[in-house]
């Protein structure tokens, strides 16, 4: 059985893009794809007029798109360290002018730190930047995800389950976020399970089950579906 089976779809530049569906329905798998994490076994993907498909993580993020980090394990550097990591993928120092520590190298490592500052102020962590980044609450280490995803400068930004696990509070704070976000340019592609945020934070939203495609249009109109509804609660309406 195919997890994802004749499915298409195009993000439009400068929204807020949503993908729903009950558990199993593929989202994961579309995400993956998308990311370079699993090259889908075929289709294509394309990404500013570029075929995409199959390349690895770190040739599609030196393209302009970019996925949070994975895993959930942060080290005990300072958050500050963390936002640089997706500065380096930018910067034009070699290895070698990083190792002698040239002077060159240096200056870039002072820029790239004072930017990694200024994101880490956009994303009010800036009171954390010298703290490890393993000490940060669960809410904050997502808001980080986010902006060392942005150090990269992306055009477009895939968050997977962005808000997952935060309170009412927590959450607003991430929709603020992101919202920011899309108003820097950059494109935002979500998957995630919380219906009311997707409803009031997307332009767009993309419903799947089964693997395909069951509906796609705005939030108001995803929602009055009577196949959307079936899918969700189980039942069809009259």
């Amino acid at each position: 059985m195919l997890a994802v089976h004749d499915l298409g779809f195009q993000i439009h530049s400068g929204e807020i893009f949503g993908l729903i569906g009950p558990n199993g329905a593929g989202k994961t798998t579309v995400f993956n794809a998308i990311t370079g994490t699993v090259p889908p076994s075929e289709g294509k993907i394309r990404f500013a007029e570029t075929d995409i498909t199959g390349l690895k993580t770190h040739q599609i993020t030196a393209r302009g798109s970019c996925g949070p980090p994975g895993g959930h394990d942060f080290s005990p550097n300072p958050v500050v360290e963390h936002v640089m990591t997706g500065l380096h993928c930018r910067t034009s120092t070699s290895i070698w002018g990083a190792f002698l520590h040239t002077p060159f190298s240096r200056r870039e490592e002072a820029q790239n730190q004072k930017k990694a500052i200024e994101l880490l102020e956009f994303s009010n962590l800036a009171d954390f930047r010298e703290q490890p980044a393993a000490s940060l609450t669960w809410a904050q280490q997502k808001r980080l995800m986010l902006v060392t995803a942005l150090a990269t400068k992306p055009k477009l930004i895939l968050l997977d389950e962005p808000v997952a696990g935060m309170n009412a509070s927590e959450i607003q704070e991430m929709i603020e976020l992101i919202t920011r976000v899309r108003k820097e340019r950059v494109t935002v592609f979500i998957i995630e399970h919380n219906m009311k945020v997707m409803m009031q934070i997307c332009d767009r939203i993309l419903v799947m089950n089964y693997g395909q495609k069951l509906s796609e249009g705005i939030p108001e109109e995803v929602a009055r579906n009577p196949k959307v509804i079936e899918a969700y609660l189980g039942y069809k309406q009259n």
